[in-house]
């Protein structure tokens, strides 16, 4: 917890460095902007599809048909959880620009000054970045699509949203924060010895997306948060195993 905790600290302070910002602010902002204009087109029929969907179940059909209050509610339940569902679906495309296109971007800003002792072993790959998000991404809608009926369960809709994006989290994030630094054997079993952390921090940063205003900046600032971790964890191993690749700061270099 105490190394979360650090690595949410050090993401605050890289904020305030020149360009970081911007970086955490657009990704979000085009999300937003696809998913309104996606929902402006696509609510009446979307609301009337799942509605018909859940009168194709024998048990609730007869309760929709008989009782006006009962349509009513079950309506009302379909439209809170299509809203919610919103939520993830904007978070998952912001996190998806966020690993493809800025956080590497921030990484070359903040490894430049705060992880200037590691050496570069370039495991990974813009390439690869791009297809460990893809695939993150489409394993996220089809669990989101598979927990669609617990939406329908006040509470059950958002737990499931939470647990989702802990681990989109973790698998998106966890491969761009290394990439640069770690080499294939580090950025294969980095990740899989931290799965735990990682996806503590994941949730962590999961409950962002619904605090108002502070879910514009949570999918980058997740990313930015995974880099001081995963690059932190990676500089302690080397350290550990006698240093190999972590070298010498120069005289007068940041800290």
């Amino acid at each position: 917890m105490r190394d979360i905790l650090i690595a949410f600290a050090r993401a605050l302070r890289s904020l305030t460095r020149r360009g970081v910002l911007l970086h955490l602010l657009w990704p979000s902002l085009v999300a937003l902007l696809v998913w309104v204009v996606v929902a402006m087109f696509s609510w009446t029929p979307a609301i009337a599809a799942i509605m018909d969907w859940i009168a194709g179940w024998s048990f609730a059909r007869d309760w929709l048909l008989g009782s006006e209050v009962g349509a009513a509610t079950v309506l009302i339940l379909v439209k809170i959880a299509v809203v919610l569902a919103l939520l993830p679906l904007m978070y998952v495309t912001a996190a998806l620009l966020v690993a493809v296109i800025a956080l590497p971007l921030i990484l070359e800003r903040v490894a430049a000054r705060d992880y200037a002792d590691l050496e570069r072993r370039r495991g990974g790959s813009n390439l690869g970045s791009v297809w460990n998000a893809l695939v993150a991404g489409a394993l996220f809608v089809v669990g989101l699509v598979v927990s669609l009926p617990f939406w329908l369960i006040p509470g059950v809709g958002v737990i499931a949203s939470l647990v989702l994006t802990a681990w989109l989290n973790q698998r998106a994030f966890g491969y761009d924060s290394l990439m640069l630094h770690a080499d294939r054997e580090e950025l294969a079993r980095l990740p899989r010895n931290l799965r735990h952390p990682m996806l503590l921090l994941g949730g962590a940063c999961a409950l962002l997306a619904y605090v108002p205003l502070v879910n514009l900046v949570a999918p980058a600032f997740c990313g930015l948060s995974f880099v001081h971790f995963m690059l932190e964890s990676l500089r302690r191993e080397r350290t550990r195993n006698g240093g190999a690749g972590v070298i010498d700061a120069l005289p007068g270099a940041p800290s």
